[in-house]
């Protein structure tokens, strides 16, 4: 009898789709074995053993996400499991949601305002883009006909210009070309500032002003937006935007339907649109050291 043993599988995380290349090591693989992720069988692309080492190429099945147990048991010639051949490595492999795109820092932005809106303000709040509204206007701004008040509705963001906080220099990196390394150059990211409506309403006087002063105390307190610059590496740190109150309360009081509402405005400062845009094709050098270097030849 010989009972395998199971010391590692890489890589240890894939997509729950599955179709992932996971290659097992340890010693005492039969030529044919069944391999497990949790309840469900894998696909054997190879077993082999190199300088006694055994060696076994699967493909993951889909699977729900979450981590499960890994097992290997050896078969007999016919492909029948052989009674106490059989290893299982606990916890060994992590099936993970596949990502279909990045989220934008700037729809990062808008949730990460409006869950911060729900926790500190009211927990009706919801997002609009839309700008056709009822007949009700503020100074200008028509106001949304809520279903349910009191409400808080964050429209926006339009772009402002931000000379600020921009970096004002080119950026240059070096990365691999198909002679070596290359320099490339990019323009200074554009630089803005977003700017955000948040519009309020609801039957009672008193219930505004109250929500008014809440809104107000959000602005005080909340004078910098924080978010991971990367939300899957905490390694790369934190992102800090200035957050800042833009303009005046306007208020309705006599609306329609008896409906009472108010309007404010505030920014988000120094968000890059961009990454900064190439401004030559890549040039090669022989060492990102010597960024500043003259090329080989002179050439700058």
């Amino acid at each position: 009898m010989a009972i395998p043993t199971l010391a590692s599988l890489t890589p240890g995380a894939g997509p729950a789709s599955g179709g992932d290349l996971v290659r097992l090591v340890g010693t005492g693989f039969a030529p044919s074995v069944a391999v497990r992720f949790g309840e469900r069988g894998a696909t054997i692309v190879a077993v082999r053993d190199e300088a006694g080492v055994s060696l076994a190429d699967v493909r993951t099945p889909a699977h729900e996400a979450g981590v499960v147990d890994v097992e290997l048991q050896n078969l007999d010639a016919n492909d029948v499991p052989v009674a106490g051949e059989s290893v299982l490595l606990a916890g060994a492999y992590r099936f993970a949601r596949a990502t279909v795109a990045r989220e934008a820092d700037l729809t990062r932005i808008v949730r990460q305002l409006l869950r911060e809106l729900k926790r500190q303000v009211l927990a009706n709040v919801s997002a609009t883009v839309s700008v056709d509204y009822d007949d009700t206007v503020i100074d200008g701004l028509n106001v949304i006909a809520m279903a349910k008040v009191p409400s808080l509705v964050l429209s926006g963001p339009t772009l402002r210009p931000n000379r600020f906080y921009s970096a004002n220099v080119p950026h240059e990196d070096v990365v691999a070309g198909s002679s070596g390394p290359e320099l490339v150059r990019r323009k200074p990211p554009y630089t803005v500032d977003l700017v955000f409506t948040l519009t309020a309403a609801s039957e009672r006087t008193a219930e505004l002003f109250n929500l008014m002063a809440a809104v107000a105390t959000f602005l005080n307190r909340n004078r910098w937006l924080d978010l991971p610059r990367d939300p899957n590496d905490a390694a790369r740190g934190v992102a800090r935007w200035e957050l800042d109150a833009d303009g005046e309360f306007r208020t309705q009081l006599g609306g329609k339907d008896d409906v009472r509402a108010f309007t404010c405005g505030f920014v988000v400062r120094g968000f890059d649109v961009d990454e900064g845009l190439p401004l030559d094709l890549g040039k090669a050098v022989t060492d990102p050291q010597l960024q500043t270097q003259p090329f080989a030849g002179g050439a700058p």
